[in-house]
């Protein structure tokens, strides 16, 4: 702009013109710095705003997903099956039909004391937990997500706009009742524990996070959600998978999918190991580990190596299972004794045939308990080698409590223990002939 007044002066030839040429450029100038200074300014937050949005898309994946029911046609077998494991009921929409506490009043209810107490009711707009303190009701959180698949229990989440808390009363299945929230103040009543992304990835096959990596609470978007721990959590995203397959039918070779029988050991246990590793703590945002990854690539561990005594059952399976002779001594998995695709719960002798796979009469390592119980040992080793013990991570207040129930979950440190071999060995000698009578009688 300066030049070409100078070019204008210049072309004059007038010097008395100067002064008032130097004022309208003085003038010119000023102007030309701001509107440069705004729209320089506006091009920065533009880009800023831009930056902070692709800062918020935490996982591109998520279009590839292309839903569990989309594997029916093809492996109808293995999805009706898997629709009835605990993976895949691990989180679903809060309805009442997968509530499994009563909203029956004189059943609906957990007191605190005499004067707090929740109350889970039927309203018009939901289902609720009601606090009501001296008789005022006080806050009121919907029932929006069912967390668990009722074997322990279930726990609820709710919505605060687009963050979620969990509500502070849990049913519990060993009691048939509703409880205090495992870890929740015994004594009164809260609905302030955020749920974070990483709390999801272990019990969702995806959640689509909309907030950026600083802040707090996380917010979600509530219809990009995939509930439960499906087929595509352990095999990877399969839209391109459905796509080629439904367009390429004579192809029997799985194309764009994770086949989790070619992984390697290690990435076979990684996968296992996101939610049954124990405390990981990770380097990038949750949902982006797929499987076949490398886990250390998104998480990793800090601390000195926690010994069996400090691991709870619950959540760090894997941590027990490695210390393991079982584990150490050959290339076992999970997968080695798990069909993640049917619901096997309480199926001991399933569960012991697969042990007797290495330990049976003729291999190095077998049961010497065959000369003096007889065959009748193969149909349970898990109640000797695996017991039931009790979690410190899912322990409630019941009702009055001073001191949490704790669930029982089965230990996944095989070794002997003498005084559960005891038990079981009392038992086979007395009036019961199965073993599946004599793990019924122990717990």
């Amino acid at each position: 702009m300066s030049a070409h007044f100078l070019i204008l002066y210049r072309s004059s030839g007038d010097p008395s013109r100067l002064p008032f040429i130097m004022a309208i450029l003085k003038k010119v100038s000023v102007s030309y710095l701001v509107i440069l200074a705004i729209v320089t300014g506006t091009f920065l937050l533009v880009r800023c705003t831009a930056n902070n949005n692709k800062k918020e898309t935490v996982n591109d994946k998520y279009p590839s997903f292309a839903g569990s029911a989309s594997c029916a046609p093809c492996h109808k077998d293995l999805y009706e099956k898997h629709l009835r494991t605990e993976h895949f009921l691990s989180s679903e929409p809060s309805k009442e039909d997968n509530i499994l506490g009563s909203f029956e009043p004189g059943h609906n209810a957990f007191a605190f004391n005499p004067m707090n107490k929740v109350v889970m009711e039927k309203r018009d707009s939901g289902l609720f937990q009601v606090a009501y303190i001296n008789g005022q009701e006080k806050r009121a959180g919907r029932f929006d997500i069912t967390v668990g698949s009722g074997r322990k229990g279930q726990s609820y989440l709710s919505w605060i706009r687009n963050s979620l808390i969990q509500m502070p009363i849990t049913y519990f299945s060993p009691e048939s009742t509703w409880a205090n929230s495992p870890g929740f103040d015994p004594k009164k009543i809260v609905f302030n524990r955020v749920v974070t992304s990483r709390c999801l990835e272990c019990h969702m096959t995806y959640a689509w996070k909309t907030s950026d990596t600083a802040t707090r609470p996380e917010t979600f978007d509530h219809n990009q959600f995939i509930y439960g721990v499906d087929c595509e959590r352990c095999h990877g995203p399969a839209a391109e998978h459905v796509e080629f397959h439904t367009k390429n039918p004579s192809v029997k070779e799985a194309r764009y999918i994770v086949n989790t029988g070619k992984l390697s050991r290690q990435r076979n246990l990684d996968l296992c190991a996101l939610c049954h590793g124990g405390q990981l703590n990770k380097t990038k945002p949750s949902f982006t580990y797929m499987a076949g990854d490398s886990l250390m690539d998104y998480f990793y561990r800090s601390g000195t190596p926690a010994m069996a005594d400090n691991i709870d059952l619950h959540g760090n399976q894997l941590g027990l299972l490695e210390m393991s002779k079982c584990f150490m001594a050959g290339q076992m998995t999970c997968l080695s004794c798990h069909n993640v695709h049917e619901n096997e719960r309480d199926k001991v002798e399933v569960f012991s045939q697969r042990c007797l796979n290495c330990h049976q009469q003729g291999k190095e390592k077998d049961c010497k308990l065959l000369a003096t119980a007889g065959p009748v040992i193969k149909q349970n080793c898990v109640d000797c080698h695996m017991p039931k013990q009790k979690s410190h991570a899912v322990a409630v207040f019941m009702e009055g409590a001073e001191i949490p129930t704790a669930a029982l979950l089965r230990t996944h440190y095989i070794k002997v223990y003498p005084e559960e071999t005891e038990k079981v060995m009392k038992l086979i000698s007395g009036k019961h002939t199965t073993m599946s009578s004599v793990a019924v009688k122990i717990h």
